[in-house]
């Protein structure tokens, strides 16, 4: 009877538009959670009998996620991730006694008390480690930050860039290690480390020997060396400089340095480099000084660069790789399924994750201190709001105007 069919129609009505307040609900519920993707209910129409071309009603069908990029809200914290761009971050670890991957877009990570990046249910952040030369690996695995101290690196190099004054007076008097500053025409101090992190402070000395030729001595204090006397300079290399009449460096002989510190088991080798030195008219001076060797630091900061580096940054001015975060990217996103905790996992109809780094093969930037919002425009779900009241309304009107007429027919036979 196509009064019951009209009441039926209006049944799926208020089925379907029950559902659409839900899945609006849901949005609106979720509106400050982070990294949260809006829904929406896909209606379709129902065909009963094709001959007759009157529809059945409507089926509220499958619910599609809207990965919109969200706002991202600056928090300072470094560990806290945002992804401009597309992308999920993918943490491992059992939800609800599932033991596997998931994927999120929601990136607030802390460090756990064993180094690890996890997310607040404990799950851990999947990325690129380093090996012990800090190179950044192939194969993904749970991001531990363990690096937590930079070891020292001996110098092997000093480069000076100094002028030496082409006017200062040739001595003629004998070097004298035990009075170092009256055998020589200047002198310049810098900072040098040994194989255990230890400063040694280094004297280099300059005699003008001939016109346009200088020799150098490099003297340490004898506490830093093995067999020396503290207190007493202990000699550890030399060599000459030569100049020509432009005051141009035209020639550099080193003869042997290394010495051999306390407590080290081996001597240390260091070369010195004179690039960009000259022998000009005016008082001689140390232009610049560097060398490559640092003493041992604790960590101090971290840095997580937009490509998802994790870099190290200590106490003693270096830095150092500590791991890359991974994202993984999804033919069809859409078809992930919720899983709770602003989780996903993939499905068949998703396809398989496309892991990579941020900013390649579609992947967003990695943005560190901040967070997504939810994308859910609530002016947006207020319209939608009202629509599915006056949905529901207008089909609860179809089953109360069918009953009437049902009513009618029952009247006839009476």
């Amino acid at each position: 009877m196509s009064i019951m069919k009209s009441m039926n129609t209006g049944l799926s009505g208020l089925n379907a538009n029950g559902r659409a307040m839900s899945m609006i609900g849901d949005n609106i519920a979720n509106v400050n959670t982070t990294g949260f993707k809006a829904g929406r209910l896909n209606f379709s129409d129902v065909i009963g009998n094709t001959m007759l071309g009157i529809g059945d009603g409507v089926s509220a069908g499958s619910v599609q996620q809207l990965f919109d990029q969200g706002a991202l809200d600056m928090t300072g914290q470094v560990t806290d991730l945002a992804i401009a761009g597309g992308g999920f971050f993918v943490v491992r670890g059992e939800v609800n006694g599932e033991s596997t991957e998931f994927f999120s877009r929601a990136g607030q990570f802390v460090i756990d008390q064993e180094g690890f990046i996890s997310s607040p249910q404990g799950l851990r952040l999947q990325g690129y480690g380093v090996d012990d030369e800090g190179r950044v690996l192939s194969r993904t695995g749970d991001l531990q930050v363990g690096q937590l101290t930079s070891p020292p690196q001996a110098t092997s190099e000093l480069k000076l860039e100094l002028n030496l004054d082409s006017s200062a007076e040739v001595l003629t008097d004998p070097w004298d290690p035990a009075n170092p500053a009256a055998t020589s025409n200047f002198s310049s101090s810098t900072t040098l480390y040994d194989s255990l992190g230890n400063p040694v402070q280094a004297e280099v000395y300059y005699r003008k020997t001939a016109d346009n030729q200088w020799e150098y001595r490099v003297l340490v204090d004898g506490e830093s060396v093995q067999g020396g006397t503290p207190g007493t300079p202990s000699e550890i290399g030399d060599g000459t400089l030569e100049f020509n009449t432009d005051g141009e460096l035209v020639a550099h002989t080193p003869n042997a340095m290394n010495f051999q510190p306390v407590g080290a088991t081996q001597p240390q080798d260091l070369a010195l480099v004179f690039d960009k030195t000259t022998q000009y008219s005016g008082a001689s001076t140390q232009r610049r000084a560097s060398q490559d060797g640092w003493a041992a630091g604790e960590i101090r900061d971290l840095r997580i660069d937009a490509d998802g580096s994790i870099v190290g940054v200590f106490s003693n001015g270096q830095e150092s790789a500590l791991g890359q975060v991974a994202l993984a990217n999804f033919e069809a996103p859409h078809e992930l399924e919720r899983a709770g905790g602003n989780l996903y996992k993939q499905t068949p109809k998703s396809g398989d994750p496309l892991v990579g780094v941020a900013s390649s093969g579609g992947r967003g930037a990695i943005i560190s201190g901040a967070l997504e919002a939810s994308n859910v425009d609530l002016a947006h779900e207020f319209v939608k709001m009202i629509a599915a009241q006056r949905g529901y309304q207008a089909n609860s009107r179809t089953i109360s105007t069918s009953d009437q007429m049902l009513q009618e027919v029952m009247n006839i036979k009476r």
